[in-house]
């Protein structure tokens, strides 16, 4: 008891207010401080055994996903947001982060691809030892590797991967002039029908006989790729002194085979090259810039993947076209009689110099077409190679070779298990990835007047060595089938030729640049100064003798190395 006279005040008991549930347990109203409150109902059995999850997606316990889930329904525990201060409160994203769709299933693409090779055959192994249900998890995931496959031919553009900017094969300059952009929409529309058959100028060269051995060539039975050393000529069509000749009497257009390919097979092309147009008068001469890359072949240059790898990776695009053009230069050479006598044209090589080594076999055909409204073309065709028919007819024969350098990163099918097979379903593939190179080589060989275009399926011996190389087999066509398998329409291959000469026809004289643009289905015409891509060390005497331009081989012969 408080002394009396004390200011302190007596404590009181202030009893709780209890609410009386009647009907059950617990509150009978929602107290002040609780309302508002996130509350997610549960039951007495579910497991309460984790307060926050910060692992995310990535360390689910996959035996038992369900494990912590409430009973009453989806929604996450742990979603909690503060109305006064959101901006210091910051949510632990546990969503599955999604790859683009052009990644998605490249594991297991791979994991299928290395079917039959060392690493799948350790995988088995390892697999045999393993209990029951492992066993069955690998039955579930071959399932969804044969469900992958058959929803790959239903790709679209959604799942392409994103478009790298390509370089252009030439800078612009501010001084060029911009005559007329084409794109490929029209190119593809223009036509110019019932252009008669060619007339032959002139032959000359000389061409090994074919060996029929290489036919019997499988992938059971495969070939080591051998190096030839033997020297191609690449000459442009104004350093040909055959063109020279012709040109004071055949002729008001002069091009090369390749140019002429290049321009009627530009709608399918997606890398940049570029051809220089002389106009002299009503003559017109299309040439390749000297020291460029416009000989070498491409590699997937239409796939939907094409190869992006810059620098000095094994598969970046120079370093596989470098290979390519080794491939088709050896096997060329390789599938010839090199002991038998030759057959030879009434004129020789006009290119052969007394300095050089062995020469290639190759022929020359210089070839006249009219084209009609006072437009006649003169070309220089090739021809790699001659048969004696069945009748004891003399076939000539245009000889390429297409290259597998990596199946998993090329998207492709394995040629060691489908050629022997399958080899319509390689052939596709490859029309699919190389389109614009199939489509010059066949319009080359229809050029030309080839009987046959031969093709050799060269592989890499060793998948990440690409100095060594097998050939697989081979197969023949007549370019005029071969060319309506792949689509390729000769009338208009014709009207895009004979639309670029009438735009240049319609100038004055000077020199004029088409390009195809690096990152768009299009190609431009520039009217450029005269001394452009002139070199300083450039006779300038058009009468002397041209310099001849030799392929340098990408290999060094002697210690079997890239140069």
């Amino acid at each position: 008891m408080p002394e009396e006279g004390s200011n302190d005040e007596v404590a009181h008991f202030r009893a709780p207010e209890i609410q009386h549930n009647s009907t059950g347990w617990g509150p009978c109203d929602m107290p002040d401080q609780f309302k508002d409150m996130p509350y997610q109902p549960f039951s007495k059995a579910d497991r309460l055994g984790k307060i926050s999850d910060w692992t995310g997606a990535a360390f689910q316990d996959k035996k038992y996903t369900s494990k912590y889930q409430s009973q009453f329904g989806s929604g996450s525990q742990y979603a909690y947001y503060h109305d006064e201060d959101e901006s210091t409160f910051h949510l632990v994203d546990t969503a599955r982060v999604q790859k683009p769709p052009y990644q998605r299933g490249r594991f297991l693409r791979n994991q299928r691809n290395m079917r039959g090779r060392g690493g799948g055959r350790g995988a088995q192994n390892q697999f045999q030892q393993l209990g029951k249900g492992l066993k069955s998890r690998e039955r579930e995931r071959k399932g969804q590797v044969r469900k992958w496959n058959k929803n790959q031919g239903m790709r679209n553009n959604k799942n392409q991967p994103p478009i790298k900017n390509r370089d252009a094969s030439v800078t612009v300059r501010p001084d060029w002039v911009t005559i007329e952009e084409m794109d490929f929409p029209r190119l593809a529309k223009l036509s110019l029908p019932n252009v008669k058959d060619a007339d032959d100028v002139l032959c000359c060269g000389s061409l090994e006989y074919y060996d029929k051995t290489y036919d019997r060539v499988n992938v059971k039975n495969e070939k080591p790729l051998q190096r030839i050393d033997r020297v191609f000529h690449t000459v442009t069509t104004t350093d040909d002194p055959v063109v020279r000749k012709l040109s004071k009497t055949e002729g008001n257009v002069y091009a090369t085979d390749a140019i002429l390919a290049t321009l009627m097979c530009c709608t399918r092309s997606n890398y940049s090259w570029d051809i220089v147009i002389d106009k002299i008068g009503d003559k017109l001469f299309f040439d390749k810039r000297d020291n460029t890359e416009f000989d070498l072949l491409t590699v997937n240059e239409t796939s939907v993947e094409p190869p992006q790898d810059d620098g000095n990776s094994l598969n970046s695009p120079r370093n596989l076209a470098l290979e390519a053009t080794f491939i088709n230069h050896n096997f060329s050479q390789q599938v010839l009689k090199t002991n038998e006598a030759r057959f030879k044209f009434s004129e020789a090589n006009p290119f052969i110099t007394d300095e050089e080594g062995e020469v290639a076999s190759v022929a020359y055909r210089y070839r006249k077409w009219d084209l009609g409204g006072g437009v006649v073309l003169v070309c220089r065709c090739e021809h790699d190679a001659v048969m004696t028919g069945p009748n004891g007819e003399t076939q000539f024969f245009t000889i390429k070779a297409l290259n597998e350098w990596d199946s998993k990163l090329s998207g492709g099918v394995e040629w060691r298990q489908k050629l022997d097979t399958q080899r319509g379903a390689v052939l596709a593939n490859e029309l699919r990835n190389n389109a614009c190179k199939l489509a010059k080589w066949t319009v080359q060989a229809l050029l030309a007047g080839s009987d046959q275009i031969k093709f050799g399926y060269v592989s890499r011996a060793h998948v990440r060595d690409s100095s060594k190389h097998v050939i697989l087999g081979t197969q023949q066509y007549k370019p005029n089938e071969f060319a309506a398998q792949i689509n390729l329409n000769m009338d208009n291959a014709w009207g895009i030729l004979r639309c670029i000469v009438d735009l240049v026809m319609k100038q004055k004289d000077g020199k004029f640049l088409i390009m195809k643009d690096p990152n768009k289905p299009m190609i431009r015409l520039y009217d450029i100064p005269d001394n452009t891509f002139d070199s300083e060390t450039e006779d300038a005497d058009d009468d002397d003798e041209p310099a001849v331009e030799t392929f340098q081989p990408p290999y060094n012969y002697a210690n079997n190395q890239r140069v």
